[in-house]
């Protein structure tokens, strides 16, 4: 008879990241979903830094009070997550010029980088939103160092290798004779940066303007708003859900 697992033997890893392991969240998330009380593991509330196995059951619950969602401007040389030294993160500046707490950004947008940010405190969007497989479209407008060319822009769209991996077809549109947007489904890490210059191309500025069906609009560094409810309905929509 084969002898029983011992489950103290098993190997256990801290909630956050077995949550950002499992797609819910990102780690960061997964601390204020735990702060917020909507974390639940085998039926019970998460407690913040506890271990987990692989065998126990995490869900995100829905909190009582209204969610928020909303739009932001991030600020080129704000940090999205997690600041070094020296650096101001999302969170802080939403705290210091609103009094604005318990939202966090679903994504990332590099420090260097600019443009919209979408936040909130509902953790059912985190997944659907940033995985690949849903081509939840994402734009960006781009001002390059020299000059545009048709076949630039061609193998932007139709996929370029970055070190190893070809991206997904895009869509780039020039705007002027070194601007131009490109629409993505995805987010590898600087991808249009490295994109650019695997092409022979050096970004001197990148502004996201629109995630799904939702604008930058008239937004200006470091400020924020509300989604509308038609705007809320059909991004649920686009990420399936109720």
């Amino acid at each position: 008879m084969m002898p029983k697992q011992n489950k103290a033997m098993e190997t256990l890893t801290r909630i956050n990241k077995r949550m950002a392991e499992l797609g819910l969240c990102s780690r960061r998330e997964a601390d204020e979903l735990i702060k917020a009380g909507q974390v639940r593991v085998n039926g019970k509330k998460a407690k913040l830094g506890q271990s987990v196995s692989s065998g126990d059951t995490i869900d995100i619950v829905a909190s009582q009070a209204p969610k928020q969602y909303l739009a932001y401007y991030k600020g080129r040389g704000i940090i999205t997550h997690s600041p070094a030294a020296g650096e101001t993160d999302i969170a802080t500046r939403l705290k210091a010029d609103y009094g604005l707490e318990g939202v966090y950004p679903l994504g990332r947008l590099d420090k260097d980088s600019e443009g919209l940010m979408l936040l909130t405190d509902d953790g059912r969007l985190t997944a659907p939103l940033l995985d690949p497989e849903n081509n939840i479209e994402k734009t960006y407008e781009v001002w390059v160092d020299k000059p545009l060319t048709g076949a630039f822009l061609q193998k932007l769209e139709h996929g370029v290798n970055i070190e190893g991996y070809t991206t997904k077809p895009a869509t780039a549109v020039r705007k002027s004779d070194q601007r131009f947007t490109l629409t993505i489904t995805e987010g590898k890490k600087h991808q249009i940066r490295r994109m650019c210059a695997a092409l022979g191309y050096q970004v001197q500025s990148l502004k996201r303007i629109q995630i799904a069906n939702i604008e930058l609009g008239q937004l200006k560094p470091n400020q924020y708003r509300k989604l509308s409810p038609s705007e809320q309905k059909e991004l649920f929509a686009r990420l399936k859900l109720n």
